[in-house]
């Protein structure tokens, strides 16, 4: 049975970083890239960063510069460094692992509110 589990959430001043961690376990066939999405209360969940296989990365214009997503593929982990950390940032975060077959796994989230 795949499970994505989030870890690494918490409540920061804004400027202040934090270190998201996603462990997937279980077998996932034909994996295409791995990401980090994100919803705020009353908002629809947005992507924040992902990672594909090549190791090409893609980010929302309004975490660039600031998170960098990386992936550890020999423990099957995915990481999101949040840096500068805004109040707008303030969400639940998710963890994807998405399929060349279109298939998309999620985590339970983890809570990143940011304070000003």
């Amino acid at each position: 049975q795949v499970q994505l589990v989030e870890s690494g959430g918490g409540l920061v001043q804004a400027g202040e970083s934090l270190r998201l961690s996603c462990a997937v376990s279980g077998s996932i066939f034909g994996i295409n890239g791995m990401g980090w999405y994100r919803q705020a209360p009353g908002k629809q969940r947005e992507l924040v960063a992902v990672i594909i296989l090549s190791g090409s990365t893609n980010y929302a214009d309004s975490v660039k510069g600031r998170f960098t997503i990386s992936r550890d593929s020999g423990k099957n982990t995915v990481y999101l460094q949040m840096n500068s950390l805004k109040p707008e940032d303030t969400a639940v975060y998710y963890c994807n692992v998405a399929t060349r077959s279109l298939r998309n796994y999620w985590g339970q989230g983890t809570q990143v509110t940011v304070s000003s």
